[in-house]
């Protein structure tokens, strides 16, 4: 079934089914509960910041994990979201299925936009941690860059802020990473 942006939503809500029989057209398109977000595409700071903290992070990362951009997390098949960064298993990332399911998930990284500001501060942390993804950081962007960085309480599936970084990104878990924030800022920001 293809689903057009234009058309009705099916009964029952948007699923990741409907989201496969969709065109490759560079739109981002997630669900949430069967309803289907379609954001712009990010800007250009936007971009920047997840491309350097992507290379920062993938020159440290461990052999068992991979760093990517942009892939598909599917928690359910009526709740699909992209991270704009986010390390997985290698193992799931040999698979080459294009998503991953959250127990693959090791982090999640949003950068917070004009038009995105409740999902990655509200929604997004409370559904990833309800999925059991270990690792949360948010970036703001307003005012120079910020990263709040996030583990999850698994007992209570919420997370539980470990540190607010504006000079260097400096966790021990879920390895060693140490990142001058400067590294991440670009040129016009």
């Amino acid at each position: 079934m293809t689903g057009a942006l234009g058309s009705r939503p099916p009964a029952g809500g948007w699923t990741t089914d409907h989201l496969e029989a969709m065109p490759e057209d560079g739109r981002r398109r997630e669900l949430l509960d069967g309803v289907l977000l379609v954001s712009p595409s990010p800007t250009d700071v936007h971009q920047i910041i997840a491309m350097r903290l992507g290379v920062a992070l993938e020159q440290t990362c461990p052999p068992d994990l991979q760093v990517t951009q942009g892939v598909e997390v599917r928690i359910s098949n009526r709740r699909s979201f992209i991270p704009d960064v986010l390390v997985a298993t290698d193992e799931a990332a040999r698979r080459r299925a294009g998503h991953y399911a959250p127990h693959e998930v090791v982090l999640a990284v949003e950068i917070v936009s004009p038009t995105s500001q409740s999902m990655d501060r509200i929604t997004k942390p409370a559904l990833y941690a309800a999925a059991g993804i270990p690792f949360f950081w948010r970036i703001e962007t307003a005012g120079g860059i910020t990263v709040h960085a996030s583990k999850i309480d698994p007992e209570h599936e919420v997370y539980q802020p470990f540190g607010t970084f504006s000079d260097v990104i400096d966790v021990p878990e879920p390895w060693a990473v140490k990142i001058p924030v400067n590294t991440l800022t670009p040129r016009h920001l």
